[in-house]
């Protein structure tokens, strides 16, 4: 591209083109003159003709040898080769001499940082845009000489504009750079005046840095590609070394003097500001290595004391956009965050432990425990709590997940309510969802069902002992279906499928069958064929009489030890005994009195009452059809219930006033007996020892199951020493409950008792299966 001048338009006598076959020193006079002019007073601009003139000669010479066949100079390479050879060399020798007179004329040694900087910037522009102009003249030369010399792999050959560059480098950019790094320095000290605050000239710093990039070696094979081993070695270099130095000093005193929170944010204002700083005049190359550095200075060289302060960010709630800051600026670097999930797991575990301290705390002396859904409520409102912090702050990051997960599994299973008893949690969580999937449940009708069985679901995946739940749940499960106070069919259903989602099909199996046996059409039918086959063949039948047969493998039911049928229901008892004999040969009936429910009509009250009792409520109540005050012996040797048991239903129904107690061990009738309601509800289940049932149970469960999975481990792998053996044991097991490792020791001494398994000769660590 050339340009005009409205101020002076050469004409063609002023500077006379010499003919083509002029000689070397006429024609290097003439070019050395146009470019002596682009190089110093381009501004004054540069006719078309001339510029033109410029290229012609260039190329004319080039080409001298081919078109006149001089004597001297033979046509092919070599002609080629002196022709070329004399321009380039010219050429080399100008830019050296031009370089020379421009660092002695401006006396760049003399200037200093910004003088120094815009003296370069403003030279550089000059003798940059010169050059692309003075490339574009020996055009020819470049596609041609150069072209081929390069291609035989003669080294030091550039392109015009490659060598006035390399020429830049080695005469001009190395003699400045040298006096101790003056144009890095100056940059440096004008970067870290902007870090002070001042507004500085960035585009002044981005022109001389993109000079840094320019400058970069010359590859032999490849001159497009790029190299960075200037602007690395001269300007990144002490450029990253004085970041280092300057935010070494600048967070010290920040922090001797201001708070961690408040270092926070300026660290991270920090950080953009050096993000920023590369978009707007570094090489992107300096991004990686400039950010490492910062994150080193500023984040891992204070990351002990950014820590200790993590605890209390967490528990004031106000300084929520800390903690995200803290993790955001510790998570840049190598394992920062490793301690803040360990922190994280601790707070959360102390807030668990804390919560459950207080609910106890509030309890009142000598009740067997806290309240199931205040128990549920508070471990569940410290998951919630916690769970959103690391939604929230850590954004989800695994790593704090774990540790929320490890610190939920540790408190809920072992706290103030629970002591040393893990089997705790489950039980209370078992009566809580009972709770929840009862008729008239308050719960229920206050928020959503579902969403109140996926908390108990998401406490459950921290229970150690499942197979305690998976007891305590399926006996009142058992309560809920006989009784028929379940809330919906939908919601029983609903929970055993979250179950059986976590846990198996296994798991599920008796609760599936026990829903799915009381649903079924054959239960409901078998009460009205009764009633059926009762008016074919009796007509004395006097009693409201209804019956539920259960499948004994899979319903959690124990039938009491021993129970006189009261006279007044023996002939129904009877009756229907031998009718389900007749239609189920083969089948024994177990008659499960502690289930059944009964309702009793008064007759000797001014008023008639109808009292909803228990089946030993029941027996009680129906001998003072004979008598008006029965000794503890009379009623016990009637009833033959148990003498825990008789006495817990007396003083109950001693308490409701039906019985009066004068004397010891004697009951009488109450004869002034007066409830506000018609129908008395007298049913009260019998709460002693339940829980230790249960848990005898889940033991005697246990001892087959770490049993059945030695046998399993042994049989598949033929041959199994002892470590591998429990260690294996351990790893099958721990998801229904963690065994304990002297019940794996018991149980591997009943199998070799047994003879399910041997020790193999000369070996005694190691178990072989007998066949």
């Amino acid at each position: 591209m050339a340009t005009e001048s409205s101020e002076s338009t050469p004409s063609n006598t002023s500077y006379p083109m010499p003919p083509a076959s002029a000689d070397m020193d006429t024609i290097w006079s003439f070019l050395e003159e146009g470019i002596d002019h682009i190089m110093n007073k381009l501004q004054t601009g540069v006719s078309s003709f001339k510029y033109m003139s410029l290229y012609t000669v260039a190329y004319n010479y080039c080409m001298s040898s081919r078109m006149h066949g001089s004597p001297d100079r033979t046509v092919g390479r070599t002609g080629a080769t002196l022709m070329g050879s004399d321009l380039y060399s010219n050429l080399i020798q100008y830019f050296v001499t031009h370089l020379k007179g421009l660092k002695e004329e401006r006396q760049s040694d003399a200037v200093q940082d910004e003088a120094l900087l815009r003296y370069y910037a403003a030279e550089w522009d000059r003798y940059r845009t010169g050059a692309c102009y003075i490339n574009r003249v020996f055009m020819f030369l470049n596609r041609h000489w150069i072209k081929r010399e390069r291609d035989e792999g003669r080294k030091g050959v550039y392109p015009v504009y490659i060598l006035a560059l390399v020429q830049w480098k080695l005469n001009f950019f190395l003699q400045v750079q040298s006096k101790n790094g003056k144009l890095a320095g100056a940059i440096v000290r004008l970067v870290e005046r902007q870090r002070n605050g001042e507004s500085i000239d960035q585009g002044l710093v981005k022109t001389v840095v993109d000079s840094f990039v320019s400058l970069g070696s010359v590859d032999e094979g490849d001159i497009n590609k790029a190299s960075l081993d200037v602007y690395k070695e001269h300007l990144e270099a002490p450029f990253l070394e004085a970041t280092e130095k300057y935010y070494q000093q600048e967070s010290e005193a920040f922090l001797a003097e201001r708070s961690v929170s408040d270092y926070l944010k300026k660290a991270e204002e920090r950080l953009r500001e050096e993000e920023d700083r590369v978009d707007r005049y570094l090489n992107t190359s300096t991004r990686k290595p400039l950010v490492s550095k910062c994150e080193h200075v500023l984040i891992r060289q204070h990351s002990e004391l950014i820590s200790e302060s993590f605890q209390t960010l967490l528990l004031d709630f106000d300084t929520d956009d800390d903690v995200q800051r803290m993790y955001a600026l510790l998570s840049r670097i190598p394992e920062g965050s490793e301690p803040l999930m360990k922190k994280f797991e601790e707070h959360v575990k102390r807030a668990g432990l804390i919560a459950v301290s207080n609910l106890v705390g509030e309890g009142s002396e000598g009740t067997d425990g806290p309240d199931p859904t205040a128990y549920v409520d508070a471990l569940w409102e410290v998951h919630r709590e916690n769970s959103e912090t690391v939604t929230r702050s850590f954004r989800g990051e695994a790593g704090f997940v774990a540790s929320l997960d490890k610190a939920c599994r540790e408190f809920v299973n072992r706290n103030a309510a629970t002591r040393l008893l893990t089997t705790k949690s489950p039980e209370l969580l078992a009566e809580h969802a009972d709770m929840l999937l009862r008729k008239n449940n308050r719960m229920a009708e206050e928020e959503d069902l579902e969403g109140s069985l996926n908390r108990v679901m998401m406490l459950f995946k921290y229970i150690e002992d499942k197979d305690v739940f998976q007891t305590f749940y399926t006996t009142k499960l058992s309560k809920r279906l006989i009784h028929g106070v379940s809330a919906s069919d939908e919601s029983e259903a609903s929970m055993i499928s979250k179950l059986k989602e976590a846990c198996g099909v296994e798991y599920t199996n008796k609760l599936q069958r026990m829903f799915t046996e009381k649903s079924h059409d054959v239960l409901l039918m078998l009460t009205d064929q009764f009633k059926g086959w009762m008016q074919q063949n009796h007509d004395d039948m006097n009693i409201h009489f209804s019956i539920m047969v259960l499948g004994t493998s899979f319903w959690p039911l124990n039938a009491p030890s021993d129970f006189i049928v009261p006279p007044e229901i023996l002939p129904t008892y009877d009756r229907f005994s031998k009718y389900y004999k007749s239609k189920h040969s083969g089948r024994n009936l177990t008659w499960m009195w502690n289930y059944s429910k009964h309702e009793l009509r008064t007759n000797y009250l001014n008023r008639k009452y109808i009292l909803m009792t228990s089946s030993y409520q029941m027996a009680v109540l129906l001998q003072y059809n004979d008598h008006d005050t029965l000794s503890l012996e009379e009623l016990w040797a009637a009833t033959a219930i148990s003498k825990d048991n008789l006495v817990e239903v007396l003083s109950f129904l001693v308490k409701v006033k039906i019985l009066v107690n004068k004397e010891m061990d004697q009951y009488d009738l109450n004869p002034n007996f007066k409830s506000k309601k018609i129908r008395v509800g007298l049913n009260q289940p019998i709460q002693a020892a339940e829980s230790s049932k249960v848990l005898k149970a889940v033991d005697e469960d246990r001892k087959y199951v770490i049993q059945a999975t030695i046998v399993r481990i042994i049989k598949a792998r033929k041959t199994v020493k002892n470590q591998p053996l429990i260690q294996e044991v351990i790893s099958q097991i721990s998801a229904r409950f963690a065994p304990k490792l002297p019940d794996i020791k018991k149980a591997i001494d009943t199998l070799l008792e047994r003879n399910f398994i041997e020790r193999v000769d000369g070996a005694r660590d190691t178990f072989v299966y007998v066949a």
